[in-house]
């Protein structure tokens, strides 16, 4: 029996090489004779940057940069092997697993220390940079990083804001100048990973869909779609560009969006660009299963996420596929009608979420020997129905 593994990270318990053996160890216990692939993955967020020197070969290279909150944290990009491309995942800069629980705040949080890593690359010469949107503490529309970039923001009476910016800022900005913008941006061609396929703004959008995800109450939630309906608006009257309903600029709070008026940027599906790299599609051939999985399973899981590319490919290869969740959410039941063909939940009992994530390979490992009990039943089944 061939079994593939490809799950992406368990967010701020396990990466997605972690999740991978822990899956399998818990599967070898009912199937110890199995043949196992283990297949990592990732969508744009944590994890983008193994993929892909696992993939193509190359290096990491750490940096401190500004964190979401304003301080310092220690980011990193890869450094691939042909020289002239760097990976940068968001999460490592300004992601949510750099903010404390009780302290996340999108209103605050910002992407200028994405807009480091950026300067970090060019600093180095490298002319292609892909960066993975996932993960993301923020939802200030890319303008922390564009701030980082050179470019100049000014409220209504004229006044310069000259420290790091976040979303409490989108309001107050009267007038965007790019002229200080770093010119060797001219010469970057920016590939965005993005992990979700929302919009800039509306109910589908950046700060309604994901802004409670990041710590935002309802009022707040209010308050960031407002701040990137303006800035988004003055963008439109500067350059003629409107980002707002554009596929996949709502990815990472909306630096997507920023990516894609003002550097640019081609926005891809995250997922599918690490199937390809990971060259998925043909190990899937000829296994049993495949086994995948995320933090949680619900219907935001079809919109551009791992279990969603990986079911995708296995639904043409013909190769059943199970999802694990960490959580199993309400409407996770509609991921039957996109090629799913089991659900199972890593945390079976009532217990806090740091107690969850402090268990998580536990969990994991238990889920993926239930997984194979059910495997070894169907083998029963089938021998009795033949």
């Amino acid at each position: 029996m061939k079994i593939v593994i490809a799950p992406d990270s368990f967010k701020e318990s396990l990466d997605a090489r972690k999740a991978s053996l822990a899956i399998a160890s818990g599967m070898k216990r009912a199937l110890p004779n199995a043949e196992y692939h283990l297949v990592p993955m990732a969508d744009g967020g944590e994890g983008t940057v193994d993929a892909f020197i696992a993939s193509r070969g190359g290096h990491i290279v750490e940096i401190p940069v500004t964190s979401p909150l304003g301080g310092l944290v220690t980011a990193f990009y890869g450094v691939l092997n042909d020289g002239q491309t760097a990976v940068v995942e968001i999460a490592a800069a300004s992601g949510l697993s750099l903010v404390p629980a009780k302290l996340r705040d999108p209103v605050r949080a910002t992407s200028f220390g994405t807009g480091e890593l950026i300067r970090a690359v060019m600093d180095r010469g490298m002319t292609r940079i892909v960066i993975g949107l996932g993960g993301s503490a923020t939802n200030d529309g890319g303008i922390g990083m564009l701030q980082a970039l050179g470019a100049r923001f000014y409220t209504g009476d004229g006044q310069l804001i000259d420290v790091p910016i976040g979303a409490d800022a989108l309001l107050d900005i009267a007038v965007l100048d790019l002229s200080g913008l770093d010119p060797r941006l001219e010469h970057v061609v920016f590939e965005a990973m993005c992990d979700v396929d929302i919009p800039l703004t509306g109910p589908d959008g950046a700060s309604i869909k994901f802004g409670p995800q990041k710590g935002a109450n309802a009022s707040q939630v209010n308050y960031l779609e407002r701040g990137i309906v303006n800035f988004y608006q003055l963008t439109k009257d500067l350059s003629g560009i409107d980002a707002t309903d554009v596929p996949r600029t709502g990815a990472a709070g909306g630096l997507g969006g920023a990516l894609f008026a003002f550097l640019n940027a081609r926005l891809l599906s995250g997922v599918e660009e690490v199937i390809a790299i990971t060259g998925l599609t043909e190990i899937i051939r000829g296994a049993s299963v495949a086994v995948t999985g995320e933090g949680r399973v619900d219907a935001e899981s079809l919109r551009g996420k791992v279990p969603f590319g990986v079911a995708r490919v296995c639904a043409a290869a013909g190769i059943p596929v199970v999802a694990i969740g960490g959580s199993l959410a309400p409407d996770a039941s509609v991921v039957f009608d996109a090629s799913f063909d089991a659900l199972e939940a890593a945390v079976v009992q009532p217990m806090s979420l740091p107690k969850a994530l402090s268990l998580a390979t536990c969990h994991l490992e238990d889920a993926g020997e239930r997984v194979a009990h059910w495997l070894v039943l169907a083998e029963r089944l089938g021998a009795r129905f033949d």
